[in-house]
């Protein structure tokens, strides 16, 4: 259940127009996350033996971009789902609101920038 309070308290910073634009923007992210995963699930064109070493690179290089688009995917997911249930926009450590600019440059941000900072700090 979306307690509408919450949702005034994490998105108070954010227009109205702030948040169509981040949802729009969340949802061409998933459509490439999701298109960039069906083209990376294709084929390796590889036809002469000669071409086996690059391919096997090549393969190496889909797995790494396929696992990179599913972590972004999730992300992107999970910043719909924040802005469906009304948590989206506030940290998920300190709870305080993520600022604007940091959100419209990454809208699926989880944390502010000093949580962010801490989070990678630690090893």
């Amino acid at each position: 259940m979306v307690n509408h309070q919450t949702i005034s308290q994490s998105t108070a910073h954010l227009s109205a127009e702030d948040l169509a634009a981040l949802r729009r923007h969340l949802h061409e992210q998933r459509q490439f996350r999701q298109e960039q995963l069906l083209h990376l699930a294709g084929p390796v064109s590889s036809r002469t033996e000669d071409r086996l070493q690059r391919a096997a690179a090549q393969i190496e290089v889909r797995v790494k971009l396929a696992a990179t688009a599913r972590m972004v995917l999730a992300d992107v997911e999970a910043a719909l789902e924040r802005l469906d249930d009304g948590s989206y926009g506030a940290c998920h450590l300190c709870r305080r609101p993520i600022d604007r600019q940091r959100l419209m440059i990454v809208p699926q941000c989880r944390y502010c920038a000093r949580c962010q900072r801490v989070k990678e700090a630690i090893p």
